[in-house]
């Protein structure tokens, strides 16, 4: 068996090794360095000590991921060929080094034995050379692989393997996802090294302006305390709701259950579609959050009395989602939305039989608080599937016209009655045009809306109420108005009536 050993430099020079260290250092025979970019290599240099770096595989590829992968390939082949390696690596050989967790993961896979000796860490000079208290809490992240949903403004955060000005704007719109462009941020180079050690604190936007980074560079992000941070933050929205819930909350909010909350979650919802049907993204975001206080206030309160948290909330859809999409998470494939939602409907039909939940009826599942228009058309699709259905749409359209005459031909006592079968053929018709009935009559209520309140505004203009006006000229306010609307929307499809 190959053998690779893998020893850290430490934060500084020489004299910050450990003596086992160095004599490994200078006693190796077959040594790779991962780049001769570190105050220790001077000195291995002036003894005369011969290695050889990968320096030159870090200019060769354009992504990390391949530099450690080719790293860590060299490193195995030479073990296997017998030369046993030792691989040094600036700082801990285990603190924000990839290829070393590469190598340790596979090197059995190949025979190889991977020993890892000490070196000392950069964290220690870089928290007293800021100040911090690790036990307040910490993140030690990658500069070079940094996402913005790893950021929690709540802690320290160090950002290690910022090696230049193109690593360290990639950090900078990282970070602008999750603080103000003016937060302050400080850059540590060489921390306590004699001689090298660099501190510099800047504004957030300023992080990428000036050559400040090298090897030994790590930026540290502080704690957050704005609320323009800490607001931006799921979990402080959480701790908002359950602070309202507290004994010593708000009155209102915490004499509300999961039935008096009904009504909330219906409206919020509508009052979303409302600003979609309007194309104000900026009510949209607002209505949404609206709604989300409802998820919030019914999870908070189901933490009360012990039935499930709003972590079972968001575990239950997760796995939901990856469950019901075999063919992004699995290994299953689907070429269209036809087929993804005919395994969406198989694997649900698999999870009703194993929780036991046969069906007794195909038109179960279709909740009765649901809007009736809503609900007619999902009666009909499920109905539908097995057959039960029109086979073209002039069969719709002569059921139609068959319920508007027993309409027309109804007692008053049964035109409700009437009214209801030909509300329902209109549905059908609306299903077999691929249309959602309850949004097509949605935005007829906001063209019926936008046309009146132009009659309204002609009215004024004409010195009078719109009631003060005969209907011949209230009509031809619509058609005006309704005139205007197809000229502006003349090339988006829209139906001039």
């Amino acid at each position: 068996m190959g053998k690779i050993t893998v020893v850290g430099l430490g934060y500084g020079d020489e004299e910050s090794l450990p003596l086992g260290v160095y004599r490994l250092l200078t006693r190796a025979k077959t040594l790779w360095l991962r780049t001769e970019k570190h105050p220790v290599v001077d000195q291995l240099a002036e003894e005369g000590v011969g290695y050889r770096t990968f320096d030159a595989v870090y200019e060769k590829h354009g992504d990390f991921p391949s530099v450690y992968r080719e790293i860590a390939d060299g490193l195995l082949a030479l073990a296997l060929e017998g030369k046993d390696p030792v691989y040094a690596v600036p700082g801990h050989p285990v603190v924000a080094e990839e290829v070393v967790g590469i190598l340790l993961r596979e090197g059995d896979d190949h025979g190889v034995t991977v020993e890892v000796k000490g070196g000392s860490s950069f964290l220690d000079p870089v928290f007293a050379c800021l100040g911090v208290d690790p036990v307040e809490g910490f993140q030690l992240l990658d500069g070079t692989a940094l996402q913005a949903d790893q950021l929690n403004p709540r802690f320290h955060q160090l950002i290690a393997q910022v090696y230049d000005r193109m690593i360290a704007s990639e950090v900078k719109l990282t970070l602008m996802e999750v603080y103000p462009d003016d937060f302050p941020v400080t850059v540590v180079t060489a921390a306590g090294v004699a001689g090298m050690e660099q501190v510099s604190e800047v504004s957030l936007f300023e992080l990428d302006r000036e050559e400040r980074y090298g090897n030994l560079s790590t930026v540290y992000v502080p704690p957050a305390q704005d609320a323009a941070v800490l607001h931006r933050q799921f979990s402080t929205l959480a701790a908002i709701v359950a602070r309202l819930r507290a004994p010593d909350g708000c009155p209102w909010d915490r004499k509300q259950t999961h039935e008096s909350l009904r009504p909330y979650l219906l409206e919020e919802a509508y009052e979303f579609l409302e600003a979609v049907a309007e194309g104000d993204r900026e009510s949209m975001a607002d209505e949404l959050g609206d709604v989300l206080l409802q998820v919030l206030l019914h999870a908070q309160i189901a933490s009360e009395t012990g039935d499930f948290d709003l972590r079972d909330v968001v575990q239950n859809l997760a796995d939901k989602l990856v469950r019901r999409h075999p063919h992004v998470f699995g290994d299953e494939s689907a070429e269209d939305s036809s087929q993804v939602k005919a395994k969406w409907e198989e694997i649900k039909k698999r999870e009703r039989a194993a929780k036991g939940e046969a069906r007794q009826s195909l038109l179960e599942g279709i909740p009765s608080t649901f809007p009736a228009l809503k609900r007619a058309h999902k009666l009909q699709k499920k109905a539908a599937k097995v057959g039960f259905d029109w086979k073209e749409a002039d069969g719709v359209l002569n059921k139609l016209e068959e319920e508007l005459v027993e309409l027309m031909a109804a007692s008053p006592e049964e035109r409700e009655g009437e009214v209801g079968d030909l509300l329902f053929s209109a549905v059908a018709l609306a299903r077999f045009y691929d249309v959602d009935p309850e949004q097509a009559l949605l935005a007829a209520c906001h063209k019926f809306v936008r046309r009146f309140h132009k009659v309204e505004e002609a009215a004024r203009k004409a010195g009078g109420k719109v009631e003060s006006f005969p209907l011949e000229q209230l009509d031809r306010w619509w058609d005006a108005a309704k005139e205007e609307e197809w000229d502006g929307n003349a090339f988006k499809g829209e139906s001039k009536e």
